[in-house]
Order: structure tokens, then C-alpha cells, then sequence
């Protein structure tokens, strides 16, 4: 199956186009100055060879039956200063043309990198809205690719592409016309080496096309490859496979190296043929000249004019070639970016939505079937209740559908059977991120981002008060240890809090569910990764935040879950017991034999918590 880096797609595609330009509307009036300037200066550019062949017929060779121009009731009939006065007009167009150049390309960059500044932030924006099961299947590296080398590609066609290409066809019909007024046989002689051209182009657009697509697909294994080995850098390392990784990548790299050795070879012969081709069409134009210029039917003016005329000719098609693969690498970048701004969200508010239930709710599963994929069921027919104020622990196997219970409650997926209320109010019913706000959740993983302790327990929330944040850190005993920091609750915290232990960044995951105040709180196997003195300190930590909660708490270890109000025990995707533990206990089913593999001689050497979780 293809990656969708090898797709090609079409070189141009109306549809995408216009989608595309559609980024540029709220810059509309900015667009509309750079083509006002790049008219100009396509106009510009065709004035230079005019005004030497008004210099060369009329100063340098005069030719007595030449036609009047709009600018000889303007010039003087001395030769060096008509030719002051011309040279003047000259420098003038170079000039002119220099400011629009100039003028038309800073906008055109300006609007582009606006532009692309808005399609990033509504790529952002939808990737925070989409559901998990987007992100289940879609791997990191090529999102990242579409939100910033897709987008880059883009880009460079909407700064320069695009007003590069209108820019050459003007020129380019501009130059035709003026030459088809100087003279249309010398025009025919240009245009009789076009179909060599066009052929030495096509040529080297199959080879240039083929080349890019390599590099593309090269870059893309490159990132998947250093990021899949750098993120298990350890695991590498332990096992002494750098040697075979080092071999790996250097082949991956090779190919990457073999596909810029292709494009640069194509680039090498294309420029020279073109080159030659012109020469070879201003050698003809001298041959023919030559004669018509001794039968007197021909001025040396016209034959010098066509000379700078014919470099104007041919480097637009120079240029229209090579941004020929500009294009198809922008229409195939765009192709994927809209994909995946297409990409349905399901989960979402619906049109009336309710507000969350006022004062103490019952979270209910009544009767709830759930798969991932198809009807590889995860959940079967799962129902139970937890009241107000409750502390319920789920416990199971790997695999027994323990985490997916707290997905679904918050609403990452949706039920395909049954449902999950809340205060008697089906979630499905609520605004998401209005259901989310009543829920702490700690992770089996903490996830800390770049930026500061107090910024990872706030995530933004700007009500929260000092002396809440103060308060929060407290109860899960961490202030001690943010106070023996230098830059205390300002201490930097680095990208996925490394330098924190996994029981500093646990705690800190605590106190940012705490800070939040929430009516529920969400414990994942949050104990799993700890050392069994952090675990006492979690321990007394939890005793502390499900007090007067209602709480939810996953876990393996059975330890943490013994004083709880009541433990489900989930096997396969079905809840097969419900109760205490002295309860399940006594039932001898298959809670009964997971605390006799875990922690029958544990329990009597564990000090008591209180009302631990």
C-alpha cells in the first residue's frame, strides 16, 4: 500500500485551486495590488529592447525612412543628447521595474506567510477537535508532516509560485506581441525551435517528477525512522543495536541521496539544452537579419531589439518548467491537507445541547456494547451505577476493556450499544468540553509539556487561585519538594517533564487534577509506575482528593483499592463481579485469584491510609 507521501496527484486540480485561493480572500485587496504591480512590470520589461531600438535607428545607424514614434516630438535631434535622454528612459524601466519586482514579491510573501499562518491555525484547531480513533490510526510523524512541510509547499506557491507563473505568461505574451509588431518572420524563427523546447521540457518534467516523489517519500521514511529510534534510544542502546541501526538508516539516508543526484541531473542538462536552443534561434535571427538587413528591408535597430528579446523569450519557459513540479508537489500537498481537514468529527456537541446536571448526579452504564473496530467487541453488555460520592475501583485483566470504561464516559468514543448517563442525562446529550470540565483524570503515564510546574498544574485555566494551587500541592505532599527547587512553582520543566522522576511527575499530574476542583475524579492505573514509597505517599494523597468525590479508580495493584466502596471486576469485556473486597473475597471467583497472585502476604505488611483507594 502506498504512503500518502507517493502520491502524486494532478499537476493542477480546479477544484483544489480554488479551495486553496480561498486563503487568499481576506487579503484580497493586497492580491489585487501585486497583479496591478506585476502588470507593470511585465510591461516594463518589454520597453527595454524598444528603447535600443530607438536609440540604434535614430542616433547609432539612422535610418532615414523610419517610423515615427510616440517619443521623437520629445527627443533631441542631437545625437548625445538623444541619447542621454534615452538612456535616461532606460534606466528609469530598470529602475521601475526593480520597485515593482520588489513591491510585488514582499506583499506576495507577506500575504502568503498570512495565508498559511490561518491554515495552520484551523490545522490545529481540527486536529484538537478530532476523535481519538483518528489518532489511534493515523501515526504522529504525518501529521506533523501536513501541518508543516505540506504546508510550506503551499506556501511557496501562494508567496512565489503562483505569481512567478503569471508573471512569465505575461511577460512572455507581452514579448511575443511587440516582436509579432517588429517584424513576424524573425517572431517565426523564435518560435520554430519551440517544439524542441517543448519536447527537452517534457522530458525532463517526467525525470524531475519521478525524482521529487523519491525525495518526498525519502524525507518521510527519514522522520518516521529517527523518530521511532530516537523516542527508543534506550531500548537501542540496551541491547547494543546501534551498529544494525546505524546500517538501517544509512541505507534510508542513500536513497534520499540517489533521489537529489536524479533531480540534480535533470536540472544540470535541462538549463544548458534550453540555453543551446535559444543560441541556436538567435543564430538564425543573425543569419536572416544579416540579409535583410544589406536588402535594406530591415533595421539594425529591430535586429538588436529581437536579440534581448529573444533572452526575454526563452527564460520565462525556463522558469514555467521548473515551477511546473512547484505546482504538482503543492496540488498533492493540498490534496492531503484537505483530507485531513475533511476528516468528519464525530464526537462533537449536538445542535441543542444540555447543560451538565446541577448538584450530586449518578454516573449509570446501562447495558453498553463497544468495539474499536467493526464488532470486535471490547464491552459487552456492561451496565452498573456508581452513586454520589462514591468510590467505585475497576479491576481485571490486560485487555478486560478497564480503560475503555473511562473513554467512553468521557465521550472519546461514542457507545454503538446502549448508554452512559449522567444525572439521568444521556452524555451523548451534553456538549463535550462542557462533560470534561466536571472530571479530574490521572493517567497511568503523566504527561507534562514544555513550560513551567505552575503552567503544567494551571493548563491554562486562569481561575484557579494561588491559594488553590498552593492548597492542591499540599494535599498530594509535593510542596516540599517544589519549594527545594530554585525557581520554586517557575522551576522550567523540559519536554515531557524529563529531569522529573516518574514519581515527581505522577504527583504533580495529582495536584493539576486537584487544582481543578472537579466533581469526579478519574484515577488510571496511577500507582502502576511508582516506587512503593511514592505509592504510600499516592496512597495518602488519594485518601485526601476522593473525599466528598465521587471517583473512579483503575488499577493492577490490588493494594490501592482495598478500602474502596465497592470494586468491579471486569474479565473479557463483561462485568463479572460487583462488591467489597471482603465481599469478592469470600466469593473465591476471579477477584479472589488475582489478590492471590498479588497481594494476599502483602496486605498485613502495608501501614493503613486511612480511607485509601
Amino acid at each position: 500500500m502506498k504512503v500518502e507521501e507517493e502520491i502524486l496527484g494532478k499537476v493542477y486540480d480546479g477544484r483544489l485551486m480554488r479551495r486553496l485561493l480561498g486563503y487568499l480572500k481576506p487579503y484580497r485587496g493586497v492580491v489585487a495590488i501585486c497583479v496591478v504591480l506585476l502588470l507593470a512590470a511585465s510591461v516594463l520589461q518589454v520597453v527595454g529592447p524598444l528603447l535600443t531600438k530607438m536609440a540604434v535607428d535614430k542616433y547609432l545607424a539612422p535610418v532615414p525612412s523610419q517610423a515615427a514614434t510616440p517619443l521623437d516630438p520629445y527627443l533631441s535631434a542631437n545625437p548625445w543628447i538623444g541619447l542621454a535622454q534615452i538612456s535616461t528612459l532606460f534606466l528609469l524601466a530598470l529602475l521601475g521595474a526593480f520597485l515593482f519586482d520588489f513591491a510585488q514579491a514582499y506583499l506576495m510573501q507577506w500575504t502568503g506567510q498570512h495565508a498559511m499562518l490561518d491554515l495552520r491555525r484551523q490545522l490545529m484547531a481540527h486536529l484538537q477537535r478530532l476523535d481519538l480513533s483518528y489518532y489511534d490510526r493515523t501515526p504522529v510523524g504525518r501529521m506533523v508532516t501536513r501541518v508543516t512541510t505540506d504546508v510550506d509547499a503551499l506556501n511557496e506557491l501562494l508567496a512565489s509560485g503562483l505569481v512567478t507563473i503569471i508573471g512569465d505568461v505575461l511577460t512572455l505574451s507581452f514579448v511575443v506581441i511587440v516582436m509579432l509588431k517588429l517584424s513576424a518572420p524573425m517572431t517565426g524563427l523564435l518560435l520554430a525551435v519551440m517544439p524542441f523546447v517543448v519536447l527537452v521540457t517534457v522530458i525532463f518534467r517526467r525525470s524531475a517528477t519521478q525524482s521529487y516523489r523519491r525525495i518526498r517519500v525519502a524525507i518521510a521514511r527519514i522522520n518516521s525512522y529517527l523518530q521511532e529510534h530516537i523516542s527508543g534510544m534506550a531500548v537501542l542502546q540496551l541491547f547494543n543495536r546501534e551498529k544494525k541501526s546505524g546500517q538501517e538508516f544509512d541505507e534510508i539516508n542513500r536513497q534520499h541521496m540517489l533521489a537529489f543526484k536524479e533531480a540534480i541531473v535533470a536540472y544540470a542538462w535541462f538549463y544548458p539544452a534550453v540555453e543551446f536552443l535559444a543560441m541556436l534561434a538567435l543564430a538564425m535571427l543573425l543569419t536572416y537579419s544579416g540579409f535583410r538587413i544589406n536588402e535594406g528591408s530591415l533595421t539594425l535597430g529591430v535586429l538588436v531589439a529581437f536579440l534581448q528579446y529573444g533572452m526575454r523569450f526563452f527564460r520565462p519557459i525556463q522558469d514555467l518548467s521548473e515551477k511546473y513540479n512547484l505546482l504538482q508537489s503543492a496540488m498533492a500537498a493540498s490534496e492531503r491537507i484537505f483530507a485531513l481537514l475533511d476528516t468528519p468529527v464525530k464526537i462533537q456537541a449536538p445542535a441543542e445541547a444540555k447543560k451538565f446536571p446541577a448538584g450530586p448526579a449518578r454516573i449509570e452504564f446501562d447495558k453498553v456494547w463497544f468495539a474499536y473496530r467493526g464488532e470486535e467487541w471490547v464491552l459487552r453488555d456492561v451496565s452498573f451505577a456508581i452513586e454520589p460520592g462514591e468510590t467505585v475501583a475497576v479491576v481485571g485483566h490486560t485487555g478486560a476493556g478497564k480503560t475503555t470504561l473511562i473513554s467512553l464516559l468521557l465521550r472519546f468514543y461514542d457507545v454503538q450499544r446502549g448508554a452512559i448517563r449522567i444525572g439521568g442525562v444521556d452524555i451523548r446529550e451534553l456538549d463535550p468540553r462542557d462533560l470534561r470540565r466536571h472530571f479530574g483524570v490521572v493517567l497511568q503515564d503523566p504527561h507534562l509539556f514544555s513550560g513551567t510546574i505552575e503552567g503544567n498544574i494551571r493548563l491554562g485555566t486562569e481561575w484557579i487561585s494561588e491559594e488553590a494551587l498552593v492548597s492542591a500541592v499540599e494535599q498530594v505532599s509535593l510542596l516540599d519538594f517544589i519549594d527545594s527547587l530554585p525557581d520554586g512553582f517557575a522551576q522550567p520543566v523540559r519536554e515531557r517533564g524529563d529531569g522529573l522522576s516518574t514519581g515527581q511527575k505522577q504527583l504533580i499530574s495529582f495536584a493539576r487534577a486537584l487544582a481543578h476542583n472537579p466533581r469526579f475524579l478519574v484515577l488510571d492505573e496511577a500507582t502502576s509506575s511508582v516506587d512503593t514509597e511514592t505509592e504510600f505517599r499516592v496512597r495518602e494523597a488519594l485518601a485526601r482528593m476522593v473525599k466528598g468525590r465521587t471517583a473512579i479508580v483503575i488499577a493492577h495493584r490490588l493494594s490501592t483499592i482495598q478500602k474502596a466502596d465497592r470494586i468491579l471486576v471486569m474479565h473479557k469485556g463483561t462485568l463479572r463481579e460487583s462488591g467489597t473486597h471482603q465481599e469478592l473475597l469470600a466469593a473465591r471467583g476471579i477477584y479472589w485469584k488475582l489478590y492471590q497472585l498479588q497481594y494476599k502476604d502483602q496486605e498485613r505488611t502495608l501501614p493503613p491510609a486511612g480511607k485509601a483507594v
